[in-house]
């Protein structure tokens, strides 16, 4: 069958496709993708880049907190230095990937937006499509994209959740550092920071599964058949 052909977003209108995605009040979820849709970029093309752009938002966050936990293991050979700058460190990391998962879970959040709308487009257009032979192939990739959706959307939100144990541990870390700025309490974090060990890997396993699912997505959307 013919593979269905995504239309080609130039940079300018990717950028301008994404960033404010976020930002459009549900109320003007229409007016906005009609806007798109006028210009040939239709809700199925909006779902592809916020998916490839949540992708690469999870690769950030993963190598993000990957890089946190290795400042924060660190600590388990600490033998001297300026304690205010290994705290400065740390909580530098610690911000950066607060940022990198808020990036995650506001992407998560736009790509359930144009994916409810494309499937309520879908069905509500297989009622006009008179051929039953073309109605059923149609109703039939329907449920077939929404099942690989859902596995996508199922992992995304799963390494999402594992993200924020992770998170608070260094939080709680970086905040009793703050205040007991000495050798000895960063003698008393080595337990901590060697119990969260299996949390950051579960995390980062999760981040990675999810990371596929999107690749998987991508490459079903861009070579079914119309």
């Amino acid at each position: 069958m013919k593979a269905l052909r995504i239309v080609p977003i130039s940079p300018i209108l990717t950028g301008l496709l994404i960033v404010p995605a976020v930002l459009v009040p549900l109320g003007c979820q229409s007016t906005y993708y009609s806007a798109w849709e006028k210009l040939g970029v239709h809700k199925r093309d909006i779902l592809v880049d916020r998916v490839e752009a949540g992708r690469e938002d999870q690769e950030e966050a993963k190598e993000q907190i990957k890089t946190t936990y290795e400042a924060f293991q660190e600590l388990t050979s600490y033998d001297g230095g300026d304690l205010k700058d290994i705290y400065e460190r740390l909580d530098s990391e610690y911000e950066a990937s607060t940022e990198a998962a808020e990036d995650v879970s506001d992407r998560i959040e736009s790509i359930e937006k144009v994916a409810t709308a494309m499937f309520s487009e879908w069905e509500s257009e297989l009622e006009e499509i008179q051929n039953p032979d073309l109605r059923q192939k149609s109703h039939s990739l329907l449920g077939e994209t929404r099942t690989k959706y859902g596995n996508l959307l199922t992992a995304m939100r799963s390494a999402e959740s594992k993200m924020k144990p992770v998170l608070g541990a260094f939080k709680d870390q970086v905040l009793f550092l703050k205040h007991n700025l000495n050798a000895q309490a960063i003698a008393s974090l080595k337990t901590q920071v060697l119990g969260i060990e299996g949390d950051v890997d579960a995390l980062i396993a999760n981040m990675q599964k999810s990371i596929d699912e999107a690749d998987a997505f991508i490459e079903s959307m861009s070579g079914e058949a119309g």
